[in-house]
């Protein structure tokens, strides 16, 4: 039998921090940026704006839930601003998630995805029973620590600090293991949440990574990139080392791979997680990591011992220069289809398109 729903004080919470919310904002002067991009949403003209750079200026709001009333949505304490606006920016973003998910033939539950994505979501979405929450993981968004978490709480781990390569399938519990009929319960009364990161970040961090650093990754995907892609290459693949894989040439591969049959550590985010079928209560970000983690920790009742780690020593983080030169290396018609490829990550998750101009790239 599903486990019983203890009282929560959910509600009160959800109130304090939508109170909380409505009382910050951005500086007026943002209000036409962010109509500029309901309008282009709205209107479906978003991909033809991106090769002009239209986009580039555009201020979008924090990731949010599904559309639906921001209840548990926490945004990070800015500079005051009138309630009216604030209001408003809500509106925009509700309105945005909600035009986009009430397109015709979209899934609005797990059971309307085809076989396929739903076996993807399922295997992402890790389960909690005791604290009564469902997280679904996206891989390069800091969710090997969330997991570390996820073990902490469940007491695999001492504490999220234990040194050691992480396991990401031991100790953890997947809501793929459960019947149709607990999973229903599982969606319908946990507390549900995400965590999102700026897609093009979220690739190079993922290139950088997997073909510059792990071994498995550069024989099983970068050989085969280099032989598909690299003009002279060896035809032999047990003669490529499959470690000098350019971003270009992994641009390509991606162009050229179904979304939904991605490896998950560049699948795009919606494909993983599913944000029209699944009603998350909450969508952190990784750019607010720290405060948006802490607000889930407390919310779900977590002990005050468990905390969120802190980023290793030896993390490479992707910064706007780095991003900015990785992008402008590609062709601009590669970046282009990539983009698009990519489209409804910044748009389901309110990530504005970086600036890819030629003219820009110049500098």
């Amino acid at each position: 039998m599903p486990p019983r729903k203890p009282e929560s004080g959910l509600k009160r919470v959800s109130v304090t921090r939508s109170r909380s919310m409505l009382s910050s904002g951005r500086h007026s002067a943002v209000l036409p940026s962010v109509l500029t991009f309901a309008v282009i949403v709205a209107s479906g003209g978003l991909l033809l704006l991106i090769e002009k750079g239209m986009l580039n200026r555009v201020d979008t709001p924090s990731p949010l839930a599904n559309g639906r009333r921001p209840d548990f949505f926490y945004m990070k304490q800015r500079e005051p601003a009138v309630d009216v606006e604030s209001q408003f920016l809500q509106e925009i973003r509700n309105r945005t998630i909600r035009a986009m998910c009430g397109q015709r033939n979209t899934p609005r539950s797990v059971w309307s995805l085809s076989p396929l994505q739903r076996k993807t979501l399922l295997q992402h979405i890790l389960v909690n029973d005791e604290h009564r929450f469902l997280y679904c993981y996206v891989p390069k968004v800091a969710c090997s620590n969330w997991k570390r978490v996820l073990k902490v709480l469940s007491g695999a781990l001492a504490h999220v600090d234990v040194k050691g390569r992480m396991d990401h399938r031991a100790d953890l519990v997947f809501l793929s293991n459960f019947s149709p009929e607990e999973i229903r319960y599982r969606l319908q009364h946990y507390f549900k949440f995400t965590f999102v990161r700026e897609p093009m970040a979220r690739l190079l961090s993922a290139y950088r990574n997997k073909f510059g650093e792990i071994e498995e990754y550069q024989r099983k995907y970068g050989a085969e990139i280099v032989r598909r892609y690299r003009k002279g290459h060896v035809k032999d693949r047990r003669m490529v080392a499959g470690d000098d894989v350019t971003f270009t040439e992994f641009v390509r591969y991606l162009l050229d791979e179904d979304a939904e049959r991605m490896n998950e550590h560049w699948m795009p985010m919606h494909n993983l997680c599913q944000p029209c079928a699944v009603e998350y209560d909450f969508i952190g970000s990784y750019e607010q990591l720290n405060s948006d983690a802490a607000y889930v920790l407390e919310h779900v009742g977590a002990p005050s011992h468990v905390r969120f780690p802190e980023r290793q020593t030896w993390y490479k983080p992707v910064t706007k220069e780095t991003l900015h030169y990785y992008l402008c290396s590609v062709p601009q018609k590669l970046l282009r289809e990539l983009l698009q490829k990519y489209i409804l990550d910044f748009s389901f998750f309110g990530y504005s398109l970086p600036n890819v101009t030629t003219e820009y790239c110049r500098h």
